[in-house]
């Protein structure tokens, strides 16, 4: 018998989930299952019987490098293949992510991908939150981060990212008042920077009081 991807285990039993059938049928860098269940309805009573393609990804981790003495944050941007499939413009601007390695630590994680993707190194972080991107089809968990971070002049900081996995990422320093002003004008369409960014346009009095006290 086949043995079945370590990046699609089985649904866990839950007394809402019925299940019928459950076939890996994709296993390349991410797995794609189809699964054929019921689900336990409010009254009781089974739904009608589903068929769901759910696309398994695991458990991801994003980190916002902020400035607290310049009130500067650091973005990226690169190319993403989805987004022109969507209509969108291809080269997205995001916050440092990645995903997590088997057993990783998350907020090690985000250290690494920071590294990775800006140069920079977060000296102190704080854990925003952990969300679901796409819980209609994709399993993908996020860990949120904002780190503590000296960064340099507002403007474009170079180019990073791994020549290994073909990754090009174009680093931003902005002032966190001009990256607010562009995610509200519908510059900024990446779920997870716009989070991060509001999270932060809510704490940076806060993180700036408690990180330039340090």
């Amino acid at each position: 018998m086949k043995a079945r991807p370590p990046k699609a285990p089985p649904v866990p039993a839950h007394p809402l989930y019925i299940p019928e059938s459950d076939e890996v049928v994709w296993s390349g860098r991410f797995a794609l299952q189809i699964v054929r269940f019921r689900y336990r309805r409010s009254d009781g009573t089974p739904s009608a019987l589903l068929t769901w393609e759910m696309w398994r990804r695991g458990q991801g981790v994003v980190l916002l490098p902020y400035d607290p003495w310049s009130g500067r944050v650091a973005l990226i941007e690169q190319f993403r293949l989805p987004a022109l499939a969507a209509g969108e413009e291809p080269m997205m601007i995001e916050c440092p992510a990645g995903l997590l390695e088997a057993g990783e630590d998350p907020a090690a994680a985000g250290r690494r991908e920071v590294a990775e993707e800006t140069g920079f190194a977060p000296d102190h972080i704080e854990k925003i939150g952990e969300f679901m991107l796409m819980q209609g089809g994709c399993d993908e968990r996020m860990h949120f981060y904002c780190g503590r971070c000296p960064l340099p002049e507002p403007g474009l900081a170079g180019t990073r990212g791994l020549e290994s996995e073909g990754e090009e990422t174009r680093v931003l320093v902005l002032p966190l008042e001009q990256a607010l002003a562009m995610l509200a004008r519908g510059e900024i369409r990446n779920v997870t920077a716009a989070l991060c960014l509001m999270w932060l346009q809510i704490n940076a009095p806060r993180l700036t009081e408690e990180w330039t006290a340090r």
